[in-house]
């Protein structure tokens, strides 16, 4: 059943000795919006398996306590904050649940006892939105790890509206905090050099794709596929796929530049579609999602990238045509 902000907060104080859920790799949108929570309400953050370099740093920075790897049964209710489907918990089995998420689709609110499920553009600003409603205050803590969730899952506010904006405003104003803090913050962030070197394979592996002026990419590396699909944006690509093989299965990080998702490119429906196709999981948000399936590697890059050329085809109205790193070298 979905409620609203006030009605979220009011059945959480039902509950005792809640976990407060991220998914695995937890990212500052997740870490963040669980530790807001713990603080307004009481309970523990919860992390499945870890969290990444950025939010590792928040955590150690703001003193936040977690519990990796937790057992589910010794908490009275769970609640699973910033995820999609159930593979991103590493397929926990959940009973006693809620689910408060911002992604376009969601897989894991079917059998909640309740949720809030909006799309916007992090799960902080819906995490925020609750403590208006009920008047509760920011601090400097949670206000740093907020803006910090804000600012990552908006790609430095790339995909920002203008509620993204004035949710920012708002978090400065009630908290204290200057701006400049959480870009220290983030400055401080180690560059971890397997991540680097998972990039530049990804570059050097890159197949590219034309459909008029917009170019798909696509690629693959042993970890990292996340980044390595932004990097392949940064530096030129209008979409980009990038594929990741463990333990037997797929997974597929997209990512879409703002012109691409204005032409009609929604990577979280996408990638939702395809992932049906192998009973997989997908999702994720227009212009970022991610898929794990069990299946051929090339195969499921191959329809992500037909899926996409589609989309193109039918709002661009142009035929696509193969280039390859050679050929673009040869042309400049």
């Amino acid at each position: 059943m979905q409620v609203d902000e006030a009605e979220f907060f009011n059945r959480l104080l039902d509950y005792q000795n809640i976990l407060y859920l991220c998914h695995r790799n937890a990212d500052p949108d997740a870490v963040s919006s669980a530790f807001a929570l713990s603080e307004a309400v009481g309970g523990t953050v919860g992390l499945v398996d870890s969290c990444n370099r950025v939010a590792s740093v928040l955590v150690d920075k703001l003193g936040i306590e977690v519990v990796e790897k937790p057992n589910l049964s010794d908490y009275g209710f769970v609640v699973v904050v910033d995820t999609s489907t159930k593979a991103q918990l590493n397929d926990l089995e959940l009973s006693n649940y809620c689910v408060i998420d911002h992604h376009t689709t969601t897989a894991l609110t079917e059998n909640a006892e309740f949720y809030l499920h909006r799309n916007a553009t992090s799960t902080v600003e819906i995490v925020y939105d609750i403590l208006k409603s009920i008047g509760a205050p920011i601090t400097r803590r949670v206000g740093i790890g907020m803006i910090t969730g804000i600012i990552t899952d908006t790609g430095h506010f790339k995909h920002a509206g203008m509620e993204t904006f004035r949710t920012v405003a708002n978090i400065i104003e009630a908290s204290g905090v200057e701006y400049g803090e959480v870009l220290d913050i983030m400055a401080a962030t180690p560059q971890d050099i397997s991540m680097r070197i998972a990039i530049l394979k990804a570059a050097s592996r890159a197949e590219i794709y034309r459909v008029g002026d917009m170019l798909i990419a696509t690629s693959h590396v042993s970890s990292y596929g996340g980044s390595a699909s932004s990097m392949l944006i940064n530096i030129g690509a209008d979409v980009a796929f990038v594929g990741t093989a463990k333990d037997g299965s797929v997974r597929i990080s997209a990512r879409a530049k703002r012109d691409a998702v204005n032409a009609g490119v929604n990577l979280g429906q996408l990638m939702e579609d395809v992932s049906k196709e192998y009973n997989g999981t997908g999702g994720g948000h227009s212009g970022a999602a991610g898929i794990e399936v069990i299946a051929d590697m090339d195969e499921v890059l191959r329809k992500c990238r037909d899926g996409t050329r589609k989309i193109f085809e039918n709002s661009l109205g142009k035929t696509p045509g193969d280039i390859s790193l050679e050929d673009e070298e040869e042309e400049n």
